[in-house]
């Protein structure tokens, strides 16, 4: 499946979220994440966010798509993280 990832969390936690997030998904913007995961990867990405976030302050939200084919995106202004570049 393919998902667009956004949390906001404490000022103490985001260094966390921003590298547990980086290990499953491609960062596109601040505290924004997307690409293809499974659902177990999904799963398993919070149930390890969980271990750290503090739910009554912080959120994650997870927009899912069969494919990144059925979502259409548009971008305004400058791209921070570039997924055309890749080999």
């Amino acid at each position: 499946m393919y998902v667009i990832l956004v949390y906001d969390c404490g000022e103490k936690r985001v260094a966390k979220m921003l590298k547990l997030c980086r290990q499953y998904l491609h960062w596109i913007q601040n505290s924004v994440f997307e690409g293809e995961i499974s659902e177990v990867k999904l799963k398993e990405l919070l149930h390890k966010a969980k271990r750290f976030i503090d739910e009554s302050e912080d959120s994650i939200i997870i927009f899912k798509s069969r494919q990144q084919q059925w979502l259409d995106k548009q971008m305004v202004g400058k791209e921070k993280n570039e997924l055309d570049n890749f080999i």
